[in-house]
């Protein structure tokens, strides 16, 4: 991959990458997409809204479980 070093000027002419762009030539016709890059600290941590005690209990449950096939060759049929 090339590396191209992002002076101030360009920086600022690029919104400081703060959002999602389009780089284009002079006729319009777009290069390409530029991304910032992403900060994984500046997420949280999101548990799932199920206690473990649920989820103990449904991997424990009886109930008749469906694999992705089964059900893809189910909806194949409708």
């Amino acid at each position: 991959m090339t590396r191209v070093i992002v002076d101030e000027v360009l920086r600022n002419k690029l919104l400081n990458f703060s959002e999602p762009l389009d780089l284009c030539d002079e006729t319009g016709q777009v290069l390409g997409h530029v991304f910032p890059a992403v900060d994984p600290s500046e997420y949280e941590l999101v548990e799932p809204p199920i206690s473990e005690e649920e989820l103990r209990r449904r991997e424990q449950s009886t109930e008749r479980r469906y694999t992705t096939a089964e059900v893809l060759e189910h909806l194949g049929r409708l």
